[in-house]
């Protein structure tokens, strides 16, 4: 069974799907299945980095889905070393290569490296006038790394992908994004699970007879910030897009905000701690 699932429009007229799979620590047996299982749900965003070592499973996924390419919308990321060295054509090339693709939907800068970024979002213009990132966009960027984009580039990044969720739902960085017309896509929006034990979710899960996980997700995309739960399990890929078909009020929206602790579920890389 295929579900519905709706876009968003980005800053550059483009639609990006309000939820996709996410595929951190998938190995390669695991995201090329994860793929093929998540597009006969009806899943067309799939979002991978080259620090995630599974590109190639990524590619083979798309390929053995039996969906055409075009309908698909596919996220990598440039890591910190490449940025490093300033080897972003390099970079962004292999990542190609790996998935076997002409082009990707959208190309991030995984981190906001020091003394770096602004060199690598130059190299991700010309990365998007050649037509091989349709979009081009950030990650993990706060208030000061965006601003500092602003300063120096006439292009506004197509999204900010951040940890997101009822732990941590950062009110602050997505009301400046949005002032600048940036989309936010949330990466662990279940915050690895640790908010489906909290006597909030569990009585709303109760009430709108739902799992805690959907209550978690529903509350994002109902702010209309797009999601990319991981998962390798076919009934939990499929419950995780099953969103679409109920609301939240605004009081159960509201108690929600009140999980707020700013707690981060994701680990900082090493080399940026």
């Amino acid at each position: 069974m295929a579900l519905s699932i709706p876009t968003i429009t980005l800053n550059d007229g483009r639609a990006m799907p309000l939820l996709g799979l996410g595929t951190y620590k998938s190995t390669e047996k695991e995201a090329e299945k994860a793929i093929v299982t998540a597009a006969k749900y009806g899943y067309r965003l799939i979002d991978t980095a080259s620090s995630y070592k599974n590109e190639d499973s990524i590619g083979r996924g798309i390929r053995a889905s039996g969906i055409p390419r075009e309908n698909f919308f596919i996220t990598t990321k440039v890591w910190n070393t490449a940025q490093r060295v300033g080897d972003i054509e390099g970079a962004f090339n292999r990542s190609l290569d790996r998935l076997r693709l002409d082009y990707v939907d959208l190309y991030l800068i995984h981190w906001p490296v020091p003394g770096c970024y602004p060199e690598t979002w130059r190299a991700l213009e010309k990365i998007r006038e050649s037509g091989r990132a349709k979009s081009i966009g950030v990650s993990n960027f706060e208030e000061p790394h965006l601003t500092a984009l602003f300063e120096f580039s006439g292009i506004i990044p197509a999204v900010n992908q951040i940890e997101c969720h009822p732990l941590w739902n950062r009110k602050p960085l997505i009301a400046f994004c949005r002032s600048h017309g940036i989309a936010v896509q949330a990466y662990a929006p279940l915050a690895r699970g640790l908010y489906l034990n909290r006597e909030i979710m569990q009585q709303l899960a109760e009430k709108y007879v739902r799992t805690e996980a959907q209550i978690g997700l529903r509350y994002l995309v109902q702010q209309g910030i797009s999601v990319i739960p991981k998962s390798t399990h076919p009934d939990r890929i499929f419950a995780n897009a099953d969103v679409f078909d109920f609301e939240l009020s605004e009081a159960d929206m509201a108690l929600i905000d009140t999980m707020d602790e700013q707690l981060r579920s994701a680990s900082i890389p090493d080399d940026l701690l």
